[in-house]
């Protein structure tokens, strides 16, 4: 964890005394707290973690989150039972600091004014960035933990084919899915899991309802494996029943243009060219302009971790992302195809983490 939070100070542009994270309730927690402590468990609602620039890191919670912070590793453990002893600890924590720095991303407004109260006459910093930059680049520990939630989502794809069965609803595949990434280790699902038969399919952040499986159609099944906090997300899409030689062409194309992307894919790269080598692909078919969203995005202790891979995006791919490359085409009343994987962006090229049948499949 040393290193991560050295890391970041090194990516600030004005330099902090101390970073500070702050969790209120969930949903609302501070992936960068569990970023700079590395705790294996734990919920950690209305937490902080104070990080310093020689690396070392205070984790401040309540005796009900404590045995779960001792279990980090490199991390001091303050804990405060009372409104009083959470004010002592942070003078503690906060002790000749001038300039603190702040995720304001991911920090509630609730929580910054909390510690206003607490932290009276320092400055404040936005160090938003910086923790995104150093975030970006995973180590070798984030990237063990990425690409078994990837494995474990990349296993589920494989097993898609054998749930379907007429009469289904889009709710009841969305649950045989997550029940077979928790199956495969998983400890819960990384967002949401999509699952978009025929029309619903031109909707990219479709929510699965009653919608009956029947032949013929298609679908687009959206979904990702949580594993050590760490996220995974795969899209693949099928065809159920023999719904016509157009959804083929265009799964195809939709393919043909992530390969295209892959085969742009090095360190040092553009973002914005890998996802424009995928948009050439499409546009240059019969389904030009209906690709309507960026090609991807990096992945990490959250699904969108920050970085993106779209034609807005000038800044280059570096050594160490994990990022998806997941083109689709989407034509309303009709339905879409979306390819999704999970890849971490080497010094030459790329490696697949989330292995799994990409081509046309009828069943």
């Amino acid at each position: 964890m040393k290193e991560r939070i050295r890391r970041i100070f090194t990516e600030t542009t004005e330099a902090p005394d101390v970073l500070l994270f702050a969790n209120s309730a969930e949903p609302h927690l501070d992936m960068g707290f569990f970023y700079v402590t590395g705790v294996p468990s734990g919920l950690f609602e209305g937490s902080f973690a104070a990080a310093y620039p020689d690396g070392s890191c205070t984790i401040l919670t309540s005796p009900l989150e404590e045995t779960s912070a001792r279990a980090g590793k490199d991390v001091d453990v303050a804990v405060a039972a009372s409104r009083d002893e959470l004010r002592k600890e942070f003078a503690k924590l906060l002790k000749g600091a001038k300039k603190i720095g702040l995720n304001y991303r991911e920090i509630t407004h609730e929580s910054y004014r909390g510690i206003r109260r607490y932290a009276k006459g320092g400055k404040f910093l936005d160090v938003s960035v910086a923790v995104g930059k150093a975030r970006s680049i995973k180590d070798s520990s984030e990237i063990a933990r990425i690409s078994k939630a990837a494995q474990i989502a990349a296993e589920t794809a494989k097993r898609i084919p054998k749930m379907l069965r007429s009469g289904m609803t889009e709710l009841e595949l969305a649950a045989e899915v997550e029940h077979s990434m928790g199956t495969l280790g998983a400890s819960g699902r990384s967002f949401s899991t999509i699952v978009a038969f025929g029309a619903h399919g031109a909707e990219p952040h479709f929510e699965p309802t009653s919608t009956r499986l029947k032949k013929p159609t298609t679908m687009v099944v959206d979904f990702g494996a949580l594993y050590q906090r760490y996220c995974s997300d795969v899209t693949r899409s099928f065809a159920f029943g023999r719904p016509g030689k157009e959804f083929r062409d265009m799964h195809e194309t939709v393919e043909a243009a992530q390969q295209a992307a892959f085969d742009k894919i090095a360190a040092g790269v553009p973002a914005s060219e890998v996802h424009e080598a995928a948009a050439k692909v499409i546009d240059g078919s019969r389904w030009k302009g209906r690709f309507i969203h960026g090609l991807g995005h990096s992945v990490g202790l959250a699904v969108h971790d920050g970085f993106g891979v779209s034609p807005r995006v000038k800044d280059a791919l570096q050594e160490g992302m994990v990022v998806t490359v997941e083109p689709g085409i989407y034509v309303p009343k009709m339905g879409g195809v979306r390819i999704e994987d999970d890849v971490l962006v080497t010094k030459n090229g790329y490696r697949m983490l989330s292995k799994a049948p990409r081509g046309y499949l009828e069943v």
